[in-house]
């Protein structure tokens, strides 16, 4: 699977919507019979119909139906990716390693993730940590601002960090 950096992957500034790329990207892997691609763009298309969206019938009793493809935002998508992201993790973990192909292809579908630097800087221009007993309590603020985009573990030990100096 090398070079799959290159041609494979999404992001959001690239115009395309991520359906659309997991799409072209499954078709691109099937003529170059890239199979480990192949199966992971199957694997993300097969969880799809867990996308659904709430109706309520004419008797009134309340159910879903799966979305249709235009229905079908980036965030739906996103969140299929991360769960599959920690799924690979976890099963990495177990085997005691710490990546793997799979893993690095679902990760190029992912936006990039804030760098501990990045957090420390906002929080130092945007949070008045002398307002909290403690600089753990800014942690709820940081993670609105950044989301999905940082990983709490991370957020934690940054302000620890600056808790020290």
């Amino acid at each position: 699977m090398s070079g799959i950096k290159n041609e494979y992957g999404w992001d959001k500034a690239s115009g395309i919507s991520l359906y659309d790329k997991i799409r072209q990207d499954m078709k691109k892997a099937m003529i170059k019979k890239d199979t480990g691609v192949r199966d992971t763009m199957r694997l993300i298309m097969g969880d799809f119909p867990s996308l659904t969206v709430p109706i309520t019938l004419e008797s009134g009793k309340k159910t879903t139906r799966v979305k249709k493809p235009e229905e079908i935002t980036d965030d739906d998508l996103l969140n299929i990716i991360r769960t599959f992201v920690k799924s690979e993790k976890t099963v990495l973990e177990f085997k005691k390693e710490t990546t793997s192909d799979y893993l690095e292809l679902l990760n190029l579908y992912l936006p990039k993730m804030a760098s501990s630097e990045q957090i420390e800087q906002w929080t130092r221009d945007n949070v008045d940590l002398s307002l909290f007993k403690s600089p753990m309590q800014a942690m709820g603020t940081i993670m609105k601002h950044f989301g999905k985009l940082a990983d709490g573990n991370q957020v934690k030990e940054v302000l620890k960090n600056m808790e020290r100096s």
